[in-house]
């Protein structure tokens, strides 16, 4: 039987800034996790990555470096799961070497899959992710495939670039989140020092933060970067209160043009707020919240925000400037650019599976590698989840969000990779101990360390 002719991606437009700004904690890895109601089969998930990566070929490429651009180029490289052996969101690509871009691992009953960003954005991975839990399922409980298989896109249109289907060159009318403050407010407090990134992970009753948000005329988005917009002031100094708050909140572009690609297809908007504004009430800060997300997300702006991250591709003169400096200059841009973000906010939002698989799902997750933190929401079912990545070994500011929550008379649940973090978590939260971890054992850390340092 011949071989396949191998075949070749360019890196879509939102990617291509990926390979230049990964550094220290910021690893732009992501990890999107389902948690199961039983602890997990090593040998059924490999069972089941097996057949979902015939699924999803894209995903089973290596990013190599051209003359003027990255490109992904396709491998027969065998994706293996394993239990978990590394810190998480720990770094996956290393320039110059031949390895996937993503990692499935199991610890416990979570399944827990790593995605380097180039590859794909939140809901791609997601994707990915829903596939290989319903063939792990179809295979624990040998379900008929007449029962639980969803309808899914073709390999075409998994594999699509949309931001160069769907680009036109913009008009000149201005883009609404290009206005954000030039500096901003930056996270403080203290730094791992091994750049390992911190999980915190809050989970709350779906029905329950929804209630609390329609009565403030807001949106689980809205009112969960209010929220945390309000935590982040509890803990400035008046000095520090000249500097405005700014969240950006990635866009599915998805629920804007008609497509089922598994790339990245998002864009960001920045929401501003300046703590002056603030009198103490929640209201004031979710009123302008609000007002920042009509105006940026009307079509014509969301628009231009696709166009931006086209322009840089259809630019003649970057176009042909060599990679190398194009890494330089784009890595000091960004650098530019994170001075005026304070953190992220993004709403994966509602994870659905077929019926017949619901039982045995207890919830989703998901974390982001930041500079700083970044908060992923999620949900299934009545649990929702509230996933935080930090370069921080504490979590003040979170503890200030989940108060504002208890304050509400919503239960909170609460869990962390950090054994440190369990005195700030306190008696005042439901706190899974080391006896049900978030994602690892301090055993399994340590183990993670030794790898690392044996492979420098």
């Amino acid at each position: 039987m011949p071989r396949p002719i191998p075949k070749w991606y360019k890196v879509d437009n939102a990617a291509k800034i990926v390979p230049s700004t990964t550094k220290g904690a910021d690893t732009r890895v992501f990890r999107i996790t389902c948690v199961l109601k039983e602890e997990v089969d090593g040998p059924i998930l490999q069972l089941a990555l097996d057949r979902t990566v015939r699924e999803f070929p894209y995903f089973n490429s290596i990013l190599r470096k051209g003359l003027f651009w990255y490109y992904l180029d396709s491998s027969n490289i065998k994706a293996v799961s394993h239990e978990e052996n590394k810190p998480p969101c720990s770094a996956i690509y290393f320039p110059g070497r031949r390895n996937l871009l993503y990692r499935v691992v199991y610890h416990g009953c979570r399944i827990n899959l790593e995605m380097f960003h180039v590859l794909t954005d939140g809901t791609g991975a997601m994707e990915f992710l829903k596939a290989i839990v319903t063939n792990y399922l179809k295979i624990r409980y040998d379900y008929d495939d007449d029962l639980v298989l969803p309808v899914r896109a073709s390999i075409r249109n998994k594999e699509t670039d949309a931001f160069t289907k769907f680009y036109e060159k913009a008009s000149g009318k201005p883009q609404e989140n290009k206005r954000a403050p030039k500096r901003a407010y930056h996270l403080q407090g203290e730094r791992d020092e091994n750049l390992q990134v911190h999980l915190l992970e809050g989970t709350v009753s779906t029905s329950a933060f929804l209630e609390e948000a329609r009565a403030r005329h807001a949106t689980i988005a809205i009112f969960a970067t209010a929220l945390y917009m309000e935590a982040i002031i509890k803990e400035m100094t008046q000095r520090e209160k000249k500097l405005p708050v700014v969240l950006s909140v990635p866009v599915n572009l998805r629920n804007y043009f008609p497509s089922e690609t598994t790339r990245n297809f998002f864009g960001v908007i920045n929401v501003a707020f300046y703590p002056e504004h603030y009198d103490g009430n929640l209201q004031t800060i979710i009123d302008e919240v609000s007002a920042s997300f009509d105006r940026q997300l009307k079509d014509d702006q969301v628009a231009l925000t696709m166009q931006g991250y086209s322009k840089l591709e259809h630019n003649l003169a970057v176009k042909f400037v060599p990679c190398i400096i194009k890494d330089l200059v784009i890595s000091m841009a960004n650098d530019r650019i994170q001075r005026g973000i304070t953190g992220t906010v993004s709403n994966v939002g509602k994870v659905t599976m077929p019926d017949i698989l619901v039982p045995h799902i207890d919830k989703f997750s998901c974390f982001m590698a930041a500079p700083d933190a970044q908060i992923c929401i999620s949900s299934f079912g009545d649990k929702l989840v509230f996933g935080i990545a930090s370069a921080f070994r504490t979590h003040n500011v979170m503890m200030n969000f989940f108060r504002s929550l208890t304050d509400m008379g919503i239960e909170v649940e609460l869990a962390t990779n950090d054994f440190d973090a369990q005195d700030d978590i306190g008696d005042e939260f439901a706190a899974q101990k080391a006896r049900e971890d978030l994602l690892l054992r301090q055993s399994v850390r340590d183990a993670g360390k030794a790898s690392d340092s044996s492979q420098k």
